[in-house]
């Protein structure tokens, strides 16, 4: 099939009465999730929608949000994402560069209506009483699907646009890790992999606190949602698996996946404790690549952990089977039918974009290196290196040895003119051993911090730009 709205409806048509998402509002079938999209796609058409047609997207994480994606597409029409963890600013910059000719709202964004930026643009809201009939429209896999935007933590936010084809390459990609069996229930906080739960006829539950809200989500809450909805499978960043780790894995989950951020060592033994059933598998990936290379805990070896212990890097796995990946002056590119060409502003490819021989390379900005294994280790950030003595030092050697020591639960490096600096978040009692830990590393000087800042999507990485400031290293 071309296009994700023709796999949706035949799910909907085998899988019927199964339950296709359950969310803090209710739950609801597969079949009745199309009828749902079928009416949405009706009043749309009746405002004058059609195929290419741009309608930005501000609904919560809920049903509402999935029947409006499948309403779209029935249409031909393409989904507008504003950035959640960017709030009002992020919205405004989604509208200057997508030019959205409608919008949909739910729940409390309904009051975006009064933006004078959306004042000349029909608003539609889902309801859950959506009822129709009307057929979809035929689509090409070229024809686009969705614009979505980086993160913007290394400036203005960038728009991409995905094709139908990507996502269904995409679905391809990610479809070995998840599998194709629909019997587990999948608590998804990533909503790109509901659309893939969706496709194969798999139940998801969506969180029940909001994405740019996750660290004030507490273990008992995430123990209790997991509780209440029965979920057998967990898909969470890094910071709800630490949330989680603190009093381990709940025996009803088999597997956990995890990616987002970095996934270090500790998170996986602390998600273990008692738990050595419990399968973990890595995933890392970008918002233009998403996935690149995979890892599954159980094959992390006692010689990898040393390396890991001896500054060797984090391990992040296997690249997956449908990436091209290389390693330039220590940087990763990579390139495959799921990895964004190009972004929607063709100015903002520069830096980013390498076309080699017919081939677009995506230069992911992560350092890394491949092991005789041909697996993928990450050294950080290529901006986040530190330089001394003409010898440069990449922040993974030092951070992800870091987190193997007594009482640390997270480490940054930074420069600070010519010295080093080790930023910890930890027990203090411990501080004398990380220092001494740390001189053996080469670094003379170790900042304990309250909470060391992280980036606004996932709360899984370090914001090196904010850890600067407070830092006092001037820009």
């Amino acid at each position: 099939m071309s296009d994700l709205a023709a796999i949706f409806e035949a799910t909907a048509r085998d899988a019927g009465d199964r339950t296709a998402l359950i969310a803090p509002e209710g739950q609801i079938s597969f079949a009745d999730l199309n009828t749902r999209a079928t009416g949405l796609t009706e009043r749309l058409a009746a405002k004058g929608i059609t195929k290419g047609d741009r309608v930005l997207v501000a609904t919560p994480v809920g049903i509402a949000l999935y029947a409006t994606l499948a309403a779209l597409w029935r249409l031909g029409a393409v989904a507008v994402f504003p950035e959640p963890a960017m709030g009002l600013k992020g919205l405004l910059h989604a509208i200057r560069s997508a030019r959205p000719r409608a919008f949909i709202a739910a729940g409390p964004y309904r009051l975006l209506t009064l933006l004078p930026q959306l004042w000349r643009i029909p608003m539609i809201c889902p309801r859950a009483d959506d009822h129709g009939t009307s057929a979809r429209i035929p689509l090409s896999p070229g024809d686009p699907a969705l614009i979505s935007f980086t993160s913007g933590s290394t400036g203005l936010p960038k728009a991409i646009q995905r094709s139908h084809a990507f996502l269904l390459a995409q679905n391809d990609a990610v479809l070995p890790l998840l599998g194709t069996d629909p019997a587990p229930r999948d608590l998804v906080a990533f909503p790109v992999f509901a659309l893939i739960n969706l496709a194969v006829g798999r139940t998801s539950i969506l969180p029940n606190w909001r994405q740019n809200r996750q660290a004030e989500v507490t273990g008992k809450a995430l123990f209790d949602w997991i509780d209440q909805t029965r979920a057998t499978r967990l898909l969470l960043p890094p910071a709800l698996c630490e949330t989680l780790g603190g009093g381990g894995a709940p025996a009803a989950i088999t597997d956990i996946f995890t990616g987002g951020g970095p996934v270090f060592p500790d998170v996986i033994d602390r998600l273990q404790q008692g738990r050595p059933d419990l399968r973990i598998t890595c995933v890392y990936g970008s918002t233009e690549a998403e996935p690149i290379a995979h890892l599954h805990a159980a094959d992390i070896s006692q010689a990898d952990r040393e390396a890991m212990q001896n500054g060797q890097g984090l391990l992040a796995g296997q690249p997956v089977d449908q990436v091209r990946l290389r390693i330039v002056d220590d940087e990763i590119q990579v390139a495959g039918d799921h990895v964004n060409k190009g972004y929607l502003d063709p100015a903002r490819d520069a830096g980013t974009k390498v076309a080699d021989g017919g081939i677009i390379w995506h230069r992911t900005g992560d350092a890394g290196r491949l092991d005789e294994k041909g697996r993928l280790w990450l050294l950080g950030r290529t901006t986040a290196v530190a330089r001394r003595g003409g010898q440069t030092i990449y922040p993974f050697t030092i951070e992800t040895a870091a987190r193997f020591w007594p009482g640390l639960r997270r480490a940054a490096l930074a420069q600070v003119g010519d010295d080093l600096v080790l930023a910890v978040e930890g027990d203090t009692a411990h501080l004398a051993d990380w220092r001494a830990s740390a001189d053996a590393l080469g670094i003379y000087d170790v900042k304990a911090l309250p909470a060391l800042p992280l980036d606004r999507r996932h709360r899984s990485k370090i914001d090196y730009p904010a850890l600067a400031k407070m830092l006092g290293v001037k820009g």
